[in-house]
């Protein structure tokens, strides 16, 4: 049997590394506490974002391009479609009295960011202008220097068998 305890680390690729440990440790405040020099000129770092948990970046000179729309997200949430296989976002737990004050954060540090906080819930549309007993989810999204998207995310309830009331989708066959 397989047991898993969380996620140790999500490996991203970024476009400079030097820009993302200033925006991850200025910006974010995650330490960095390891960094590798691979054999191929690569670079490989590690940031603590808490919990145990850990972001770490790639870094090649030679990397291809990003391609938003493919490999990250466009433009949330209006364009927030991407690949399969792909990272579509990377969300931050946090509490939610922490929300407001993250918002104000990301604004002095002219960081593109939702300006308000994402209230999720059941709603046909997915998210409600107020608090209230449906909403499961409290968020803020935002991009670091590559472009990809980030969300500081607060669970607001407890999850019961009450919250799986979807069949899951698959694939169309091909004609």
């Amino acid at each position: 049997m397989i047991k898993t305890t969380g996620i140790n680390h999500v490996a991203l690729v970024c476009r400079d590394m030097k820009q993302t440990v200033k925006f991850y440790t200025e910006v974010l405040k995650m330490p960095l506490f390891k960094t590798v020099q691979l054999p191929d000129g690569g670079q490989h770092f590690f940031f603590d974002c808490g919990g145990g948990n850990a972001v770490a970046f790639f870094w090649w000179e030679d990397a291809p391009p990003a391609a938003p729309g493919i490999a990250s997200v466009r433009e949330f949430p209006f364009d927030a479609k991407t690949a399969v296989g792909s990272m579509n976002h990377l969300a931050f737990d946090m509490a939610e009295e922490e929300l407001e004050a993250a918002l104000d954060r990301l604004e002095e540090a002219g960081v593109p960011h939702t300006h308000a906080v994402f209230n999720h819930d059941d709603s046909r549309q997915g998210y409600a202008r107020e608090t209230h007993e449906g909403v499961f989810v409290r968020s803020v999204y935002f991009t670091d220097p590559n472009g990809i998207m980030l969300e500081f995310a607060a669970t607001t309830k407890e999850f019961g068998p009450e919250d799986i009331a979807h069949e899951p989708a698959t694939a169309k066959e091909d004609a």
